[in-house]
This record gives structure tokens, C-alpha cells and sequence, in this order.
């Protein structure tokens, strides 16, 4: 599969350079982060265009909050993201849409609307998602949710080696979408920090997040704001910007390839001080 770094991922008929910025545009009115800021479609279009000046590579487009709350069917999920899609497609010809989605039915509209790309953040729950990226020719993220469904927080959570686990399952995966007709070029693999873990297993894996980058698969990070950050610090969610800068840094160090953030601007001048650095020594060299 080559190294991590040369392994080529391609989407919308480009090449991602190494520290690609995906910049999160939640259309749900109960986002942990933004409380629903960007719920309205002109809203979400608006922020869209923020991120791409800002330096998006990539824009993941959602409907459905990550956790508990309001039911959103398969109709109202459609109604939040396929209009957005279409809209971006036409006005951002350039950039990557991305669509974070676990429903089959959704993935197949997306992808007719000008998705590049969808983003499996409950770790396959509906095994038909890499069928309909294969069908359509577009790429897929093979996330990590120590078997939870979608929505749900885990409960005394316990893993004999939680990044065992991540590597086995996300790998695995990664191979399947494959064998379907996902193109490997096309395939991101996502831990998945927080989701179906504790503060604990997701600093474990940002600590050893090379060993996933050495798969050689291109490995996505999603770790903005997210609690494992602020209950590290001990900050609410809208003072871990910090710290998620400097979980940031250090997973592109480790080798991470694509990074879903909801502040564009910040990440993007976080990862070219990370580059201007140039290769690093290994410890104690």
C-alpha cells in the first residue's frame, strides 16, 4: 500500500495534499458546537463560503447531530442536506463536498447531488453505505464506534486495546469497500475519538495514532472541541479551541492526512506551522 506518506488520496478528481482541512457545516438546530447557527440553508451556504476562503479543502456537510436528541428520519435528513449539496457542487465546483451520513438511502442522494465523498462516523451500521460509494463512484470514510448505534453514548465502556480494536475494525473496513469497487485512493480510516469511548481510550489513540497512519491508509482525525478535550482541561466547549490545536499538531506529527475541525482559518495556519517544521527527528534522536 506504500508509506503513509505518499499513499495518494484522491477525491473530485484531485489530489489532497498532506494536511487536508475539513471543515465542519451542520445543518441540524442542535449542534454541540454551534447550537443550530448554521441550521438555515443561507446560513449554511454562508459558512461554506467562509471555510473554502479560509483554506477548506473539504466540506462535511451533516444532518443529523452526533448525539442523543430529536428523531430525524430518513425524509428529514434528506430535506437538511441534498438542496445543500447541489448548491455547493454548483457554486464551489472545486472543492471536496462531504457528507456525514451513516443511511444508505441518504448516501445514494447525496451522491447524485455532487458528494465526493461519505462519512461514515458510526463505523458501519448499514453495511449498504460502502455498496452505494462503490456504485457511485465515490470515496468513503471507515470510522470506529466500538459497535454502538448511531446516537448513542457508550456506557462503562472497555476495550483490552482500544487501538487494537481500532486498527482490526476500521481496517477491515477499509478492505471491504475495496473488494465492493471503493477505489483505494478513495478510502479514509477515521478512530473515531470519543465515539463508543471514553476520554481516556481517545487519548490513548491520539498518543498512538501512528500506528494507524501506518497502515498506509490515509487516516482522518475528528477531534475538534470535542469532550475528550475539555474534560482533559477542564474547559466548556467553547474554550477547547486550544487544545484542539494542539491535538491538531501532534496528529499531523504522527502522520494524520485529513482533519475535521469546525474553526478553518485556525487548522489551517495550526498545520502549515506543522509543515514549515519539516521532518522531525525521532524521540531521543
Amino acid at each position: 500500500m506504500g508509506s503513509p506518506e505518499t499513499t495518494p488520496l484522491r477525491l473530485n478528481g484531485r489530489e489532497l495534499g498532506p494536511h487536508a482541512i475539513m471543515a465542519v457545516v451542520n445543518r441540524t438546530p442542535d449542534s454541540f458546537f454551534d447550537k443550530g447557527a448554521t441550521y438555515g440553508f443561507g446560513a449554511a451556504l454562508d459558512a461554506v463560503g467562509r471555510a473554502v476562503a479560509a483554506g477548506a479543502d473539504i466540506i462535511d456537510i451533516g444532518g443529523v447531530k452526533a448525539g442523543p436528541g430529536e428523531d430525524v428520519d430518513v425524509a428529514e435528513e434528506l430535506r437538511r442536506v441534498v438542496d445543500l449539496v447541489a448548491a455547493v457542487r454548483d457554486r464551489y465546483p472545486d472543492v471536496v463536498i462531504s457528507v456525514d451520513t451513516w443511511r444508505a438511502e441518504v448516501g445514494e442522494a447525496v451522491a447524485a447531488a455532487g458528494a465526493d465523498l461519505l462519512n461514515d462516523t458510526w463505523g458501519g451500521p448499514d453495511p449498504r453505505l460502502a455498496e452505494v460509494a462503490a456504485a457511485a463512484g465515490i470515496g468513503l470514510v471507515c470510522s470506529h464506534a466500538g459497535g454502538l448505534e448511531p446516537r448513542t453514548r457508550p456506557h462503562r465502556t472497555s476495550f483490552g486495546d482500544v487501538v487494537a480494536d481500532v486498527l482490526g475494525h476500521v481496517t477491515a473496513e477499509a478492505e471491504r469497500a475495496v473488494a465492493l469497487g471503493v477505489r483505494r485512493d478513495a478510502v479514509l480510516i477515521d478512530p473515531a475519538h470519543d465515539f463508543g469511548k471514553n476520554t481516556r481510550h481517545s487519548l490513548e489513540i491520539t498518543r498512538r495514532l501512528g500506528e494507524l497512519t501506518a497502515t498506509g491508509w490515509p487516516v482522518l482525525v475528528a477531534v475538534s472541541n470535542k469532550d475528550f478535550i475539555g474534560e482533559t482541561l477542564g474547559r466548556p466547549v467553547d474554550g477547547r479551541g486550544a487544545g484542539t490545536l494542539a491535538v491538531l499538531g501532534v496528529s499531523a506529527v504522527l502522520g494524520a492526512r485529513v482533519f475535521r475541525v469546525h474553526d478553518a482559518a485556525a487548522a489551517r495556519r495550526a498545520l502549515d506551522a506543522v509543515t514549515a517544521l519539516g521532518p522531525l527527528p525521532a524521540a531521543g534522536g
